[in-house]
């Protein structure tokens, strides 16, 4: 597949229905000031008993075994799992280590799994980031990389948003303007709604530094989509 570079003025895009246009402005995640005032608690037990109240206008029976528990699982999962991304306090620490063998030639991670949620139907987002950087005198152990896609899947998100997220930070990290993030993903809000299309795939890409040169972009390119 050929990517086409993505620009930091994300314009407003448009998803499923050809009438949802749903404005991004920038590529820092939407918080309130006071997001981090709840404790991680105290935000399960509210949203326990709002998805509790959800449920039951849905006219289901909360009595049943089966459903009795699901406000509380679906609490925690928010806060503790597929929302974790939001709380800073959950960015992965980072130990950068002295680039001994003076590589200087693209390092790839590629194939890095991640599930998301779509911040306008809040329903699954799924797919693969492929990630290169150039070391300026300084490399990441390969696991954190991996870490610093989940951190950032791990909100309600817009795919523009996450691959920008993903690049500005690992520039930010590694000291470097050398970055390229590709994601290739799956969006639910197209597939399970909407158009119903299951077979479509959204494609992002965010090139910085070196990989602005077509040369280098082409070769990042070609080893990420060979098997």
């Amino acid at each position: 597949m050929r990517q086409k570079e993505i620009s930091l003025n994300i314009r407003p895009i448009r998803h499923a229905d050809e009438d949802d246009e749903h404005p991004v402005s920038s590529y820092d995640t939407p918080l309130r000031d006071d997001a981090f005032v709840l404790s991680d608690e105290q935000k399960i037990d509210k949203i326990e008993t709002h998805f509790r109240e959800i449920m039951n206008t849905l006219g289901l029976d909360l009595n049943d075994d089966s459903l009795n528990g699901t406000p509380h699982r679906v609490a925690k999962m928010f806060v503790k799992e597929a929302f974790s991304g939001l709380n800073p306090a959950n960015r992965p620490h980072v130990r950068l280590f002295e680039n001994k063998y003076k590589y200087d030639q693209m390092l790839v991670e590629k194939e890095i799994t991640f599930y998301s949620h779509c911040e306008h139907h809040f329903v699954p987002i799924y797919g693969k980031a492929h990630v290169a950087y150039f070391s300026s005198g300084k490399v990441i152990g390969l696991s954190k990389i991996n870490r610093f896609v989940q951190y950032f899947a791990k909100r309600p998100q817009v795919q523009e948003r996450l691959t920008v997220q993903i690049g500005k930070e690992l520039e930010r990290v590694l000291n470097t303007s050398d970055v390229a993030v590709v994601i290739d993903a799956n969006h639910l809000c197209v597939a399970s709604r909407g158009v119903v299309d299951t077979s479509s795939k959204t494609g992002t890409a965010y090139f910085s530094g070196k990989f602005k040169d077509e040369n280098i972009k082409r070769e990042f390119l070609n080893y990420i989509n060979t098997k």
